[in-house]
C-alpha cells in the first residue's frame, strides 16, 4: 500500500458493498484489524462506515456490528431504509448511501491528503475525479478476483491506486474457530456477529416476497 507517515487519510466505507466484496472472496472482515492496518501506515484522521438500517424489524442482524463499530474508532453514518412494492408485487427495501458518502468526502477533502474509498461502484468515478482536482490522492479498495469482478473498470481507471481486497486478506480477515461454541464466544467478545447483512443485501435493494 502506498501511504506516507504524515499524510492525512480518511477511510470511506460503503458497508454493503464491502460486505459483498469480502463474501465474494470467502472471508469476513475483522474491523479492528482493518483499522490497525491503516493507523500503522499513515495519519488516519477518520474512518467512516455507511449503512442503511431496516428499522421495523424486531431484530436487525447488522445492529450489533453498527454498535460495535461506533464504540471502536469508526464514525457511523446510517439512515432508515425505504420500503416499496414493485410492479411485480414484490416488497423491496431501498438503502443506498452513495449521496451521504459523496457529500462527506467533498466536505472533508480540503483537510485531507488521501481518500480511501471502500467500494467498487462505478457511480463514484465522478466523485473520485472531483477529489483529485482538489489535489487529493484517491485509493479504491475492491476486488478483481471475484466472478464477476466487484470493481467497475471506470472507477479502477480513475483511482490513483487500486488495492485488491484479496491482497489484504491475511491482514484483516477474521479467524474463527471451527467449533461453533468457541466461535460464538469469540463473537460475543468482539461485540458483533458474523452474518451482519442478510444474504440478499446489496448496495441498493433488499428484496422479499409481498405479503
Amino acid at each position: 500500500m502506498n501511504f506516507y507517515d504524515q499524510e492525512r487519510v480518511a477511510l470511506f466505507i460503503d458497508g454493503a458493498n464491502l460486505y459483498a466484496t469480502a463474501r465474494s472472496l470467502g472471508f469476513d472482515i475483522d474491523y479492528k484489524r482493518l483499522l490497525d492496518v491503516f493507523s500503522s501506515k499513515c495519519n488516519l484522521v477518520r474512518a467512516l462506515y455507511y449503512t442503511a438500517l431496516i428499522e421495523d424489524q424486531e431484530y436487525s442482524p447488522i445492529r450489533p456490528l453498527v454498535d460495535w463499530l461506533d464504540y471502536n474508532g469508526y464514525t457511523m453514518v446510517t439512515k432508515p431504509t425505504k420500503e416499496f412494492t414493485d410492479s411485480a408485487g414484490r416488497r423491496k427495501v431501498k438503502g443506498n448511501m452513495d449521496i451521504e458518502l459523496a457529500v462527506d468526502v467533498m466536505e472533508m477533502v480540503d483537510r485531507l491528503d488521501h481518500v480511501v474509498l471502500f467500494s467498487g461502484d462505478g457511480d463514484f468515478r465522478r466523485l473520485v475525479e472531483a477529489v483529485q482536482r482538489r489535489g487529493c490522492r484517491v485509493t479504491v479498495v475492491s476486488t478483481l478476483r471475484s466472478q464477476p469482478p466487484m470493481i467497475a473498470d471506470e472507477l479502477r481507471r480513475q483511482a490513483d491506486t487500486f488495492i485488491d481486497l484479496a491482497e489484504m486478506q491475511s491482514q484483516i480477515a477474521r479467524q474463527l474457530p471451527s467449533d461453533r461454541s468457541r466461535a460464538g464466544e469469540r463473537l460475543r467478545q468482539d461485540g458483533y456477529e458474523d452474518d451482519h447483512y442478510s444474504e440478499e443485501a446489496d448496495d441498493d435493494y433488499y428484496e422479499d416476497e409481498a405479503v
